[in-house]
């Protein structure tokens, strides 16, 4: 069973989500030979302020 997990900065819609979740199953069903029903995909939504780049913490998109 193919797991993925993807972590982004900040929220996502639910739209979002859900297309990401399709582009990515697809991918993983041609290239890997797995059903759907194999692929099991988590989604992350991290605070802004929880990153750190270069030493500094993320500031959201304004």
């Amino acid at each position: 069973m193919p797991y993925v997990n993807i972590r982004v900065a900040g929220k996502l819609s639910k739209d979002q989500k859900s297309n990401i979740c399709k582009g990515v199953t697809d991918v993983i069903c041609k290239e890997a030979g797995k059903p759907p029903e194999a692929v099991l995909i988590f989604i992350d939504e991290v605070e802004h302020e929880n990153i750190s780049r270069a030493g500094s913490l993320l500031t959201p998109p304004q």
